[in-house]
């Protein structure tokens, strides 16, 4: 999810970014005395972007407010959308580590996703991990993407992630439990030709 809104992110900051630098670019351009071409939305420095003859012109029709308000409405929501997504923290900052003295500890919660996954990474048949902790600080869960190689057995490696690198991670931080979510994918690779 965290990657299709890295790619919608960009897309949505580059049209806008595109079209802001293309219609500002031509105003300055017009109102610095370049000529337009014909089709262009102004003709020249004195000239404004909408007459009154087109501020006006569908005033009197019964469908134009409407239909502005709600295009506006549908600008707003997707506006917002895009914020709160944004704001909306999808990892988790820090796990809360029981240290048995009653305070606790604080682990940053990237260092713990880089131990799982370099961890996850040491199984055999995995080629490349990938670990996200969400949730509280004082319950996090996990989400676990492995690469498996052609070879590997992905049953054996669901059992060793979870007897070996879950169960380290576990302990270390002093979790009652650790629920995982394990994505497998499996290592594109040419065919083999037998002979």
């Amino acid at each position: 999810m965290s990657a299709m809104l890295r790619t919608v992110n960009r897309i949505v900051l580059a049209l806008v970014g595109l079209v802001l630098l293309v219609l500002g670019g031509s105003v300055l351009a017009v109102g610095l005395g370049a000529s337009p071409p014909s089709w262009w939305i102004h003709d020249g420095r004195h000239d404004v972007l909408l007459s009154a003859a087109d501020r006006t012109r569908w005033r009197d029709e019964g469908w134009f407010w409407p239909a502005v308000i709600a295009a506006l409405a549908v600008c707003l929501l997707l506006a917002l959308w895009w914020l709160s997504a944004q704001l909306r923290r999808r990892r988790l900052a820090e796990v809360l580590v029981a240290t048995g003295d009653g305070e606790g500890a604080s682990l940053r919660g990237r260092a713990m996703e880089n131990v799982l996954a370099r961890e996850a990474e040491t199984l055999d048949g995995v080629d490349r991990a990938q670990a996200i902790l969400t949730g509280r600080r004082g319950t996090p869960r996990a989400r676990v993407q492995l690469v498996l190689e052609p070879h590997a057995a992905p049953a054996d490696t669901l059992h060793r992630l979870s007897d070996e690198t879950l169960a380290h991670a576990r302990d270390s931080a002093g979790l009652d439990g650790l629920p995982t979510t394990v994505r497998l994918r499996g290592l594109k690779h040419r065919a083999e030709r037998v002979s």
